[in-house]
């Protein structure tokens, strides 16, 4: 008789989802088939791919396979494991801080600037502190955009100044008044030790201290960055991967209207 993954008998998954007890979709509902991938500071060989098996295995999955492993050096090696993950999520439970602002096209923004605010606003963005990165500010700010998503200085109702990257928070904050700015888009992609986290607060702090912080609609994004980071850290707003200059732009346009509605 066999057993574990090579079990000839079909395993008694249920087949109805049930959102209190959410699990991995492989083959079959509620089968659990997860693939996961790592790195172990051991030498390839026998006993790493037993230490990867066990490692996996006290993670909560079972029928564990290391399919593939790969000496990165004498000292590493890599890793790829399939297993049944045993674990489950209560998706019903979850309360997550999203953007409620209907997403509209870059048409869609400029209408709603003009007909509702009735001016141009002014737009800076920068990559800030020591992050010299500028592939998300530019995916944001720049005419050409990314992926058929125009950046905001194509927008005919708005005002884009890409200050670049490494541009310190008091260059920023001193740009942003001389500018009379109505938005400040904070792009943070170097994230090793927190060093984000660091420079999005400084700047909050900055503008605090300087009594500027109302004066401006403040959002942050970065492939670390989410909306609930953001607003924990003082910031309006937060976007991470996958959004782009319409989110963004939809989101401060309403932010503005219901300011200047308070």
């Amino acid at each position: 008789m066999s057993s574990g993954l090579y079990s000839t008998k079909e395993k008694n998954f249920s087949k109805e989802l049930d959102l209190t007890k959410v699990k991995p979709y492989g083959d079959t509902m509620n089968d659990g088939k997860t693939q996961i991938s790592f790195t172990l500071p051991i030498e390839d060989g026998d006993r790493a791919v037993e230490a990867a098996k066990q490692l996996v295995s006290k993670m909560g999955m079972t029928d564990v396979q290391v399919v593939h492993h790969e000496a990165l050096d004498k000292e590493f090696t890599f890793f790829v494991a399939y297993g049944n993950l045993s674990h489950t999520v209560d998706v019903t439970s979850i309360k997550v801080s999203s953007i409620d602002s209907q997403v509209l096209d870059m048409h869609g923004v400029d209408d709603f600037i003009e007909e509702v605010i009735k001016r141009k606003l002014v737009v800076i963005g920068a990559s800030t502190g020591t992050d010299a990165h500028t592939v998300g500010i530019d995916a944001v700010m720049n005419m050409k955009g990314y992926a058929g998503h125009y950046g905001l200085e194509r927008y005919r109702m708005i005002e884009a100044y890409n200050l670049g990257s490494q541009v310190t928070n008091e260059d920023f904050v001193k740009k942003a008044v001389e500018l009379k700015a109505d938005v400040l888009l904070v792009s943070q992609t170097v994230t090793q030790k927190d060093v984000h986290i660091t420079n999005m607060v400084e700047l909050v702090e900055l503008l605090e201290a300087a009594k500027l912080r109302d004066k401006f609609i403040l959002v942050a994004g970065g492939p670390r960055i989410s909306n609930e980071l953001a607003k924990e850290l003082g910031y309006d707003a937060g976007f991470g991967p996958g959004k782009y200059a319409e989110h963004v732009a939809s989101f401060f346009i309403d932010e503005f209207v219901k300011r200047k509605m308070k």
